[in-house]
């Protein structure tokens, strides 16, 4: 019998919590539509036509695109990329890690003005910190400059213009990527683990081996994560410290829409990098659900 008065009410809450979870979500939704969703789409239907004449897509079918992507030439570059963009998660992992439990050790007071102090070079125009590091590489620059002055030295090292500049550039632009998610993983690990290992006899080499680490891997997984995928996708820091020398897939990319104006094989590249960062995500979501389950099936 009083069912119907409450059911009208019940109709209007959900419109009512319907509405508000569409204010809510509708702009983030609608960014990644525009600006993620559709581009991909057009990635996908440009790679199966023909580049036109001068350039631009004509739309006649065609599966030479995805041939042309297997020539050696570019699975080079796709291996070389993948090594560097390697080189430089290791890199950023072996750096990052002690600084993110430096920063975790330090009082409360003291945390915040670290954190700052890893994230100030993004306030920083990227293209800035990038020219940076030529001015301290080149061969008149700060680092060559020191080492003879130091007689370390007699003349200037070949040190810009080759891969291990672009891996230093790198890792500088994305250490911070690698910190600050290690960093939560650390705060928020209760040190009453710690201590019980420690009451239990255990040093601190294997407390932080047996307790530590494995209960912040999945921040270490994410960092290395938030690492990689960017350096792989790079192409300014390649382009300016590795003058030419050093190609790496997302210089191809650009090359493809920008200069060869080959806009379908340079979707089929695209594509192929993003078909490998979903794998790769979906490696890293299987990884930290088997980190925080304790390798249990979830």
């Amino acid at each position: 019998m009083t069912a119907g008065p409450i059911a009208p009410g019940r109709g209007a809450a959900r419109r009512r919590a319907l509405v508000e979870r569409t204010a809510l979500l509708g702009p983030g939704l609608l960014y990644l539509l525009a600006f993620m969703a559709i581009p991909i789409a057009l990635i996908l239907v440009y790679t199966i036509f023909t580049r036109g004449r001068f350039g631009g897509v004509v739309f006649t079918p065609t599966l030479d695109n995805f041939t042309r992507a297997l020539d050696p030439i570019y699975t080079a570059v796709l291996g070389s990329s993948l090594a560097i963009a390697g080189i430089t998660t290791t890199i950023a992992l072996l750096l990052g890690y002690p600084t993110a439990y430096a920063i975790a050790m330090l009082p409360k007071r003291w945390r915040t003005v670290a954190l700052i102090l890893v994230v100030l070079p993004f306030w920083t125009n990227f293209l800035i910190r990038t020219y940076a590091w030529i001015v301290l590489l080149n061969s008149e620059g700060v680092v060559n400059q020191a080492l003879v002055g130091a007689g370390l030295i007699d003349r200037p090292l070949e040190l810009l213009y080759t891969r291990g500049a672009v891996v230093a550039g790198l890792v500088y632009a994305y250490l911070p990527l690698m910190i600050l998610p290690v960093y939560a993983s650390i705060e928020r690990l209760d040190p009453q683990l710690r201590e019980a290992a420690a009451n239990l006899g255990a040093g601190r080499a294997r407390t932080f081996f047996d307790v530590t680490l494995p209960l912040t891997l999945p921040g270490v997984i994410t960092g290395a994560l938030f690492v990689f995928v960017p350096s792989l996708g790079n192409f300014i820091v390649p382009e300016l410290l590795g003058g030419g020398k050093t190609v790496m897939v997302g210089n191809v990319i650009r090359d493809q829409f920008l200069k060869a104006r080959d806009w379908p094989f340079g979707a089929v590249l695209a594509l192929a990098v993003i078909v490998f960062l979903v794998v790769l995500f979906v490696l890293q979501s299987w990884a930290s659900r088997r980190v925080s389950t304790g390798g249990r099936d979830a």
